[in-house]
Parts: structure tokens; sequence; C-alpha cells
């Protein structure tokens, strides 16, 4: 409810104002609100809103009435409830002051439904509509001479209907709106915007009111409150009386309730255990209902999407067996092959989707291989953040795989060229699996593992895994490799190019001789020339390019003898 304070703030404002108003008003100075108010309140004490009284104060009673767009008899109880409230009003307040029996006040009922459905008035609570007030928001407009409008409601996009529902839901809370009023409020909205995605989506569920308004609850917090752990108490306001509260709890609790059963709700987990007193919206349900506010579920903050455009030409360096395999991966992976490929995989009975495995040493160059095979074949990349995978939750990691390879599949069905489903470092998700797995988190990567491993089975699609450590890699991964391309560190011959694309100012010489001293890895390389590019920029070109590019050379070896001596 609102605080006191603030309304003693507000009705000294307009008393102030009032005064001012007073004195404008004489002459030819324009009507405003609060003097209209302020006349009609002098005129109406006593009155017994008689024929007389109208006629007296019809100028200002009809300024507010078309003002409000309310009726005549409705304007003056609403300048009443302003001087006898306007934080608490009843039947027997508008009695004493237009000097009329209770039973006559108990007549204006239906014109106080209207003030309130005009929110101009609001229930103090909707059990007993004895009791209203003024809301703070038609006090505000008042100080200012503004007409307090009712809120948008048709042609809204989806923020809009967001920003509607916090409103909605705020009356809720401050009883001022049943929850049977706020059922057919958004019903009425939902029907006055069918062309709002999240309207259009939820009517797919075919839900009850009482399960649509607990759903668009359940939306409402997690978008207007970035509340998205949600306690039963949270959710007492949206049910007619404690009956229909204590049955709805039941259901969440046992699992039963409808929102569960369609997927839109489930459990949060702690320390591994799903709580029944806890709720929060699926990842599932993010994604379709909430799709145009653009909200973050799980699997996207896992995976990243790097778009084709993105990708810059970079020159590879291989052997020529690690070439020709390369070469191979990505004549199959051209657009008007994919396709024919795929086909007659499918028509002799085989699995279609390419699943490809880049081993090797680090530094080798398995992700800008396949940043490379996208780039030149037009495809999209799907990266997967392996540790994000492994929630904290047991019970969420598997969850999280899933929607993971949900979303993939919905890509494939939406994109001109099948992305490419990336898991980078992926050592940690299809290692050997544990035998005899006893604890929570050996059993919660078995199960990483099993979900991917029939993923891999039903594909359709593209997905590359690279890792550093092969001699990990459990059999059963191995098999549904279709590709497996082991990466080795580049030959003498091979060194010597990367060095002359990365500094090509460097001479034949000074290129031969780096590329024999040293047995770096192509990100090595990069990488010794990246530092020398920034001391260039620093401290100007050095008179012996070969001298500085061997002291940087030297500092990124780690010598055998120096790593004996870490650690004492």
């Amino acid at each position: 409810m609102i605080v006191a304070d603030n309304f003693d703030y507000l009705l000294n404002t307009i008393e102030m104002e009032k005064k001012v108003t007073t004195k404008k008003n004489t002459g030819k100075n324009p009507m405003t609100l609060l003097h209209a108010i302020e006349r009609v309140v002098e005129l109406s004490k006593n009155s017994k809103m008689s024929a007389a009284f109208m006629r007296k104060a019809k100028k200002e009673i009809n300024f507010l009435a078309k003002s409000y767009g309310i009726s005549e008899r409705q304007a003056v109880l609403f300048c009443i409830c302003m001087e006898r409230g306007p934080r608490r009003v009843d039947y027997d307040d508008l009695a004493s002051y237009l000097d009329i029996n209770k039973i006559s006040a108990l007549g204006f009922a239906s014109d106080i439904d209207v003030l309130v459905r005009r929110r101009l008035l609001r229930f103090r609570d909707v059990k007993d509509e004895d009791d209203f007030d003024v809301p703070t928001a038609v006090i505000r407009c008042l100080k200012h001479n503004e007409v307090y409008e009712l809120p948008q409601r048709t042609g809204l996009d989806c923020a809009g209907l967001f920003a509607l529902l916090e409103l909605w839901f705020e009356d809720l809370n401050d009883d001022a709106i049943s929850a049977r009023e706020m059922r057919e409020e958004l019903q009425k909205l939902f029907d006055d915007n069918p062309q709002v995605g999240f309207v259009k989506r939820i009517k797919e569920y075919y839900l009850h009111s009482e399960d649509a308004l607990l759903a668009a609850l359940f939306c409402h917090l997690l978008i207007n409150r970035d509340d998205d752990d949600i306690r039963l108490n949270q959710l007492e306001d949206v049910f007619d009386s404690n009956a229909a509260f204590n049955n709805a709890k039941a259901e969440l609790r046992s699992g039963e309730h409808m929102l569960m059963k369609k997927k839109i709700i489930e459990y949060r987990c702690e320390d591994g255990i799903a709580n029944n007193n806890r709720y929060k919206l699926t990842e599932d349900a993010k994604r379709v209902l909430l799709a145009e506010l653009k909200v973050n579920t799980m699997e996207e903050k896992i995976a990243d999407l790097v778009e084709v455009d993105q990708l810059t030409e970079k020159k590879l360096f291989f052997s020529e067996s690690i070439g020709r395999q390369v070469s191979e991966l990505g004549s199959c992976l051209q657009p008007e092959n994919f396709k024919k490929v795929q086909e007659r995989m499918r028509d002799r009975g085989f699995r279609n989707g390419f699943a490809c495995l880049f081993y090797g040493s680090p530094g080798t160059g398995k992700t800008e291989t396949v940043y490379q095979l996208a780039r030149q074949t037009g495809r999209h990349i799907m990266v997967v953040d392996v540790p994000q995978i492994k929630s904290k939750w047991v019970g969420e990691s598997e969850k999280n795989i899933k929607a993971l390879f949900d979303r993939y599949r919905e890509m494939v069905k939406k994109a001109k060229q099948t992305p490419i489903l990336l898991f980078n470092e992926a050592d940690a998700i299809i290692g050997l699996r544990k035998n005899g797995a006893q604890n929570a988190v050996d059993k919660m990567e078995n199960s990483i593992q099993n979900i991917i491993l029939q993923e891999m089975e039903s594909l359709d699609g593209i997905m590359i895994a690279t890792t550093n450590l092969q001699q990990n890699l459990d059999r059963a991964f191995e098999r549904r490799f279709l590709y497996k391309i082991k990466f080795e560190r580049p030959t003498a011959e091979a060194r010597a190019k990367i060095w002359h694309e990365m500094i090509p100012d460097l001479s034949d010489m000074d290129v031969q001789t780096l590329a024999e001293k040293y047995d770096f890895s192509g990100g090595q390389i990069e990488n010794i020339a990246r530092h020398y590019n920034i001391d260039c920029i620093l401290h100007g070109d050095s008179s012996d390019t070969l001298a500085m590019l061997i002291n940087h050379c030297d500092n990124e070896r780690l010598d055998s003898d120096e790593q004996k001596r870490i650690g004492f």
C-alpha cells in the first residue's frame, strides 16, 4: 500500500497548487483540474447530490467528466474521495459528506466500480470492496494538471505488454484488483494483441485462464524483476481463495501441475537436489515464450554463435598429409557437395551427420582450421563453452547439454547452410568414462557423455571436436567420429613458411635459421610475431631483427632445465 508520508507530501503540494490556481482562475485564465475539484467539493458538502447542486456546479462537473471520460455523478464521487481521503474512503464517508443515509450511499457502488476500472480509485482489499483510495499516480498527475490516462492496451510490442503486466501485478499485490479480474484483464489483453509473439506462443499451450495467469506471473517476475527463483509465497495472489492456492501448492510440490507437465516451469536445484518449494521457468519456455525480449537461456550462455561474416581469412600451413585430409573435408562441406553426400548416405541407410575430431598438440591450428572451413563454406559456428556445461548443480548439466543440442537442431532447420557445432578443447567431455562411478560428479560426467553419444548417433549436421589429449579419448566416441585428423607439429619447411607469413620482412636466411633452431608450433610462432611487432611499435625497428626474435624465442620456450627447477 502507499506510504502515508508520500501521500502527505503530495497532498501538501496539492493544497499549495489549489491556492495558486484559485488566484489564477480569476478572469479569463483556463480552468484547471484542481480548481474544478475544489469547487465541486465546496458545493457538494451536505448537498444530498441534489439537482440544484448539479446545476450550480455544472461547469466544473462537466469539465471533470469530459476530462476523465466518466459520468457527471462519477466525477462528483471522485472529487469527494479526493477530499475525504485520499488514503482511505468508504461508503460512510460518502454518506456523511453528502448528508444522505448509508443505504443511499451504497447505491453508488456501480459508480465506484467504474472509477476503479478507470484506475481513478482502487479497492484497498478486493475481498472487502467497502474501502477504497486514490492511487498515487492519479494524485501525481493532478499536481501537474494532467489527466491520468490508462496505459495503452492495443497495438503493443512485447516490451510494452510486459510494462503493462508490471502495473497490473503491482495492483494485484496491493489488493487493488482481484485474481478473477486480473484473469479477465489478461484474456482481453491477449485478445487485443494477437500480433505479439509471446501471446501467440502462450496460446499454443492451450492453458486454462488460471494457469495462463500463473505462467504470465513467472514471465513477469523474470523480465520485470530479474527473479528466476520463485517461492510458493510469491504465487498466492493469483488464486481466488486459500483452497485454490493449497490445491495448486500440492500439484506443484508433486510435479503434477499443468505448467510442469507442459514443461513451462520446473523445480530449482540446490546442492544437486530438486527443491519442490522453489521454481523457475524452463530453458525451453524462456527460449520459446520470451524470444522477442532476447532473454539469455542457459544454452545460449554455454554456446556463442560466430557468424560467417565475422570470420577473417587466415593462411594455414600443413604437412602434405594433413593438408590433403583438410582439403577433402572442406570439399565435402562445400554446399553443393554436402547435400548430395547427406542424401547418398541417407539412401544407403547410413547416419548422415558429419562428426569430426581434430586432435594433436596445442597451437597446431585445430581451432583455426574449423574457422577457415566455416568461412570457405559459408557456415556459422556455434562455439560451445565446455566448462559452462558442467553446472555446479548436479542434474542441471544434463539439461544444459540437451538444451544445447535442441538449439543446434533449430538452427539447422532455419539456416540456409548447415552450421558447425564446435566443441573446442573437448577433453573434459569426451574423455574416458568412469566404470562403476559412485560419486555424484562422476555419475554426472558419465551422463553427459552418454547424452552426447546419443546425439551423435542422430546428428543431422556438422559437429567438430578438438582435443589436445587424444590418448584419453573414450573408444565409444572414437567410433562415432567420421573424420579424425591428427594435427602434428609443423615440419621445418612448414615452420619457415609460417615465419615468412608472420614477418614478411625477414630474410630467407633468418627464416631458415629460426625454423631449424626452434621446433615451435604455428601458435607459438604467431605469439612471438605479436611480441616482435609490439616491440617495434614501442621502441622502433631493431637494427638486429634476428637477435630480437631469438630473444623472444628463448623467452617463449620453457627449457627442460627450467622446468626441473620449478617447485624447488
